[in-house]
């Protein structure tokens, strides 16, 4: 990483210090880590308890790029998709608005990409190869990212993705023993050289993987706490040494029990304090709120299900009743806190007393590290409810090795001593059996499938919408699992009656408007809330999207609604294989989303949606109606991109638009980043690419020859455009100095015809001396650069539109596309191609920002 020419001042320790901010100074280990990344040395697995400063990893590797360690310039921090409230974009966020810090390290800007938060899911992280950038997200969006499959992300936009996150980029695998699979998957990343470029000292800068785990776990290159950490007078000393007194109960963890011991040991909410309420099942936790509820007492709920924006209310309730860390508490109030396996992980929870049922080891290991956190308090109880014993066989003796894990905590007069030193000890200082009966305690680890060359290049073949050699790759990122499928829920104020596919292209699924929970769940509330509705709704209701993003089905209310039971059933297991892994949208008039961002079959009022007039910042798009198509929008903030058929007359006339508008420079389709709130001549784009593309070869420290064909790619990627019928279809001004590389639009797709300009530029560039002068190897991967700078030619391309040359031509040019990416995809390996066609992307999106900005 190079982060500037700047002259240091600051020692690296006082760099991480402020970094870490509010006047703290780094604990031993964090010290001892930055030194390894400095001298180049990432460890394979970070083995550090709860409580001890992690997610410090991001300022560790901020801080040693500055000092020019050859280190990847992104880090990608993953946290398991059960986190709601998660540490790490919060700890980004910091970074990112530290103003002293950026000065230091010659930045203007730390480009973040995060899972909630200002940041949520903006992608600047594309924008700039040659910069540092976090990225945080979940091991889903981040591992499908990784196999082009892209969750979330346009097919022609997914190698894109996949070539920063593979190449240059640091992987960081927060509370890693949660995925092992997943673990695996970076790790083979990483390691297994087939996978990668053939060609010997090549200039694709490498990919790392970090292991995060807090439950002491046997992994060969292991960074532990250094002998500075357990000196008297530390920080982390006293951490270690955090009181945690527990009590096994036998009783049965019902929502009943786990109140009444809550209720007990909070003084019947006259003790202040936080309390804290762990529950396996959702519905248990849900229940064990409303028993609150009819005490008087108003309890936050952490559980997930719900969209990203319903969390922040989480994120803003948990830090003003001083469940956050670092927050401050009511020293005069009872505060009740009950969460699902949402609370485990990626949050920084401290609370002063916990109740809870029994689960996995390394499952209690993450609870404990939830109260007491700071080690302040002396007096901190730990209450676990065990029974009763499970029906099934291999259930009950689950239970059993749980029960005796904890038992093998250290007593102190009646009750286990539960803190973090202990819990360190009990693994340092295990013989064979206890060793043996902690893994029997934890979670079973799945098996997985295996990472082939085969399966890689199927699913990078991106433009190809059916492969037969391209399963399914949720394997890949949690083993085979007997889990229940996963449905996402959208609820949009406007759904099209025509052209789905397109249109929900142009208005992408947004992170923030996403609600995951059980198949099962999202089925029977799709029925209850049609048989509720209001009968005059009509037309679509429903449109689900399958994992691809393309629209599968859509549903009116009458389908929704059964004549009887056996019709009943037959819709339920019709819609059960339907929405299973899919993405379901839903009109926002049906309703259902109670005020606490859950699923509710009762609730009548729509919800804020990120369509509507009270539109969300963090959403890129928004969506009107229109009676004139040639109206334009007043606001010069936004630009049309396209427009879609909402309603017809009684003539069959067209009488309302959907209008789609983007900002500038952000819109999800291909064709759509070519429109723009100004004009931008062909000519001066491209030369404008063209510095670009030097720029980025220079941060990039290429060889000369990369450089060259790199620039040369940029200075003709859009002589396509010169073409009579682009200029046309994007309506391109009639008395300028064209060609046109920029217009405001709209698009006319009819008269466009599929034209794509790529393929053009390519036949052009083709002939160019520029191209004709480099090298074959390189001439070959500058032309797939100009016909792949906007995701086709994975390995095809389309013709349409093409009127100089006769269809016989057009196969052959198509075929030439398909047998070079071959070429390239064995000699570069798929993320090494993957990381030349982000380059150029980068410089053509950096040269229309440019100009774009221009008064």
């Amino acid at each position: 990483m190079n982060s500037g020419n700047s002259v240091h001042n600051a020692q690296p320790e006082d760099l991480l210090a402020s970094a870490l901010g509010a006047g703290n100074r780094p604990f031993p280990w964090q010290t001892a880590l930055l030194d390894l990344f400095l001298n180049e040395k990432i460890p394979a697995a970070l083995d550090i308890p709860t409580g001890l400063g992690k997610t410090a990893v991001m300022a560790i590797w901020l801080v040693a790029g500055a000092r020019r360690a050859t280190i990847p310039r992104r880090l990608v921090y993953v946290v398991d998709r059960r986190a709601v409230v998660d540490q790490a974009t919060e700890f980004a966020e910091r970074l990112a608005s530290n103003a002293e810090l950026l000065r230091e390290l010659n930045l203007d800007k730390l480009p973040i990409s995060t899972l909630r938060g200002q940041h949520v899911d903006n992608r600047e992280w594309l924008a700039d190869p040659t910069r540092p950038a976090i990225i945080v997200g979940t091991v889903d969006m981040i591992g499908s990212r990784l196999l082009f499959e892209g969750y979330g992300v346009s097919r022609k936009m997914r190698p894109y993705h996949a070539g920063l996150m593979a190449v240059d980029a640091l992987v960081v695998l927060d509370e890693a023993h949660l995925v092992p699979p997943f673990e695996h998957l970076v790790s083979t990343v990483q390691d297994q050289s087939d996978l990668r470029s053939a060609g010997e000292a090549d200039p694709i800068p490498a990919f790392r993987c970090l292991s995060l785990s807090a439950t002491g776990r046997d992994k060969g290159d292991s960074f532990r706490l250094t002998p500075g950490d357990f000196e008297p007078g530390a920080v982390t000393r006293k951490r270690l040494d955090a009181v945690k007194r527990l009590t096994i109960e036998g009783s049965a963890a019902t929502p009943d029990n786990l109140m009444d011991r809550v209720w007990t040991l909070s003084g019947e909410a006259q003790s202040p304090g936080r309390y804290l309420v762990f529950c396996h099942k959702r519905d248990n936790a849900e229940n064990a709120a409303g028993l609150l509820r009819k005490k008087g007492v108003e309890p936050i709920l952490l559980v997930g299900a719900r969209r990203v924006h319903e969390r922040e209310r989480d994120a803003e309730q948990l830090k003003n009743s001083g469940f956050l860390a670092n927050s401050t508490p009511n020293p005069n109030a009872s505060v009740f806190l009950i969460a699902t396996s949402a609370g485990e992980v990626g949050v920084d929870l401290d609370a002063d007393h916990m109740v809870c049922d029994l689960v996995a080891w390394e499952r209690m290991v993450q609870r404990l590290g939830r109260v007491n956190r700071r080690g302040e308090r002396t007096d901190t109880q730990v209450i676990v409810l065990t029974g009763p014993r499970p029906e099934k066989e291999e259930d009950a003796a689950a239970r059993e090795n749980q029960f005796r894990a904890l038992q093998s905590l250290p007593h102190v007069d009646d009750s286990y001593d539960a803190s973090p030193g202990a819990i360190l000890r009990l693994k340092d200082e295990a013989g064979p059996d206890l060793k043996d009966l902690l893994g029997a305690a934890s979670t079973l680890e799945p098996l997985r499938p295996a990472l082939t060359r085969p399966l890689l290049d199927a699913w990078s073949m991106t433009s190809l919408r059916e492969h037969t050699g391209r399963p399914k790759i949720q394997p890949w990122l949690r083993g085979w699992v007997e889990e229940d499928p996963q449905t996402n829920v959208i609820w949009r104020k406007y759904l099209p009656k025509r052209d789905e596919t397109a249109f929900f292209e142009a208005v992408a699924p947004h992170l923030d408007e996403k609600l995951e929970t059980e198949t099962y769940r999202v089925v029977d509330w799709l029925m209850d809330r049609a048989k509720a509705a209001d009968k005059s709704i009509e037309g679509r209701v429903a449109i689900s999207l399958d994992s691809s993003g393309d629209v599968s089905r859509y549903w009116t209310l009458d389908r929704l609604r059964p004549a009887d039971s056996k019709s009943r059933t037959r819709l339920k297991d019709d819609l059960f294989r339907d929405l299973a892994g899919a993405t379901l949208i839903v009109d926002a008039s049906l309703g259902g989303l109670a005020l606490d961002g859950l699923l509710n079959d009762k609730h009548d009022e729509e919800p804020p949606t990120a369509d509507g007039p009270n539109r969300w910042e963090t959403v890129p798009f928004r969506v009107r109606v229109e009676t004139d198509p040639d109206t334009e929008s007043s606001d010069s903030g936004w630009i049309e991109t396209t427009r879609f058929e909402w309603d017809r007359d009684a003539e069959g006339e067209v009488a309302e638009w959907l209008i789609v508008e983007k900002q500038p420079l952000t819109s999800t389709t291909e064709d759509g980043r070519a429109t723009s709130r100004q004009v931008q001549l062909l000519n001066n784009h491209q030369d404008l690419a063209k510095d670009k593309a030097t720029a980025i070869a220079t941060a990039l420290r290429l060889e000369a020859p990369y450089a060259e064909m790199l620039a040369a790619a940029a200075a003709l990627h859009d002589e396509g455009k010169r073409s009579p019928r682009w200029q046309r279809a994007f309506r391109a001004p009639l008395n300028g100095d064209g060609p046109y590389a920029k217009t405001k639009g709209p698009i006319n797709q009819a008269l466009l015809g599929g034209y794509r300009h790529e393929l053009a530029s390519m036949r052009t560039a083709a002939a160019h001396p520029t191209i004709a002068a480099l090298p074959q190897d390189l001439r070959d991967l500058a032309l797939h650069l100009i016909a792949a700078h906007h995701g086709g030619a994975r390995p095809t391309i389309g013709t349409d539109g093409f009127d100089d040359l006769p269809p016989s031509s057009l196969e052959g040019l198509a075929r030439e596309v398909a047998l070079r990416y071959i070429r390239l995809q064995r000699r570069w390996g798929p993320w090494g191609l993957a990381w030349w066609e982000s380059l150029l992307r980068a410089a053509d999106q950096q040269a229309s920002r440019e100009l774009e900005e221009l008064p």
